[in-house]
């Protein structure tokens, strides 16, 4: 049960003050009964509620699969930067965040919701989620490489040891003639600019990177960079 002006505001029907006025002018009706009383309390699983004549359902958790581009930062709010948030077109939730942070330079799959329990599950380390990235990387990327990325590899700085935990390096294709390879990282951790790292500590440069999966979510190749859609039934199942 919640009150009938944060069913209307978490529905983004107005801000709070804004849904409490439409109320108190009798605009909105529960289960064919007019209601001006904005602490009204109501079943949203149950109860069916009207705003002017028009049905506002109530949804809990909303999930959204973002191909993050470049040039845009994953946060909710920054009074510089344009951010994930606003790249959700008409969205008019208020907590709406993404789950986890991609660089700004970097593109690929990111879960915008409003659900921090799933969230906490997918981010927490002792969860061990794979987050598999396409990069390609300025340097020929070897067998050796891999061995040593499946040990861990220190990115620390120097006189700071910070030890990864084992990686699973896939080289896709390398060129000799422009020294750039293709890989596939797959990796559990999310340490501060973390795979760049990874390649810098074997002497190679990330020149551009995006992510391809989290868990059981795989990036949507029919999504542009820039553009989202809902999750699918069975991509909630799965996750």
């Amino acid at each position: 049960m919640i009150r009938l002006d944060k069913y209307l505001a978490d529905m983004g029907e107005g801000t709070r003050q804004e849904v409490k006025k439409y109320i108190r002018q009798g605009r909105t009706a529960v289960d064919g009964k007019v209601i001006k009383k904005p602490e009204y309390k109501v079943d949203e699983t149950k109860q069916r509620v009207m705003l002017d004549e028009r049905e506002v359902c109530y949804q809990q958790f909303e999930y959204y699969m973002l191909n993050k581009p470049a040039g845009v930062v994953s946060a909710t709010e920054d009074p510089r930067e344009k951010t994930v948030i606003e790249l959700i077109a008409g969205h008019k939730r208020k907590d709406l965040f993404p789950a986890g942070r991609l660089d700004k330079d970097t593109e690929g799959l990111l879960l915008v919701t409003n659900d921090g329990a799933l969230a906490h599950r997918l981010l927490s380390p002792r969860h061990h989620v794979d987050k598999c990235y396409y990069a390609r990387v300025r340097g020929i990327v070897t067998e050796e490489d891999t061995k040593k990325f499946l040990e861990g590899v220190d990115i620390g700085t120097k006189g700071h040891e910070e030890q990864t935990a084992p990686g699973r390096l896939v080289i896709l294709k390398t060129d000799e003639m422009t020294e750039i390879s293709e890989i596939l990282l797959t990796i559990h951790e999310g340490k501060y600019h973390q795979v760049k790292r990874m390649f810098e500590a074997v002497g190679k440069k990330v020149e551009y990177l995006r992510r391809e999966s989290m868990g059981s979510l795989v990036l949507d190749k029919d999504l542009s960079p820039g553009q989202y859609r809902k999750l699918t039934e069975k991509e909630l199942e799965s996750l």
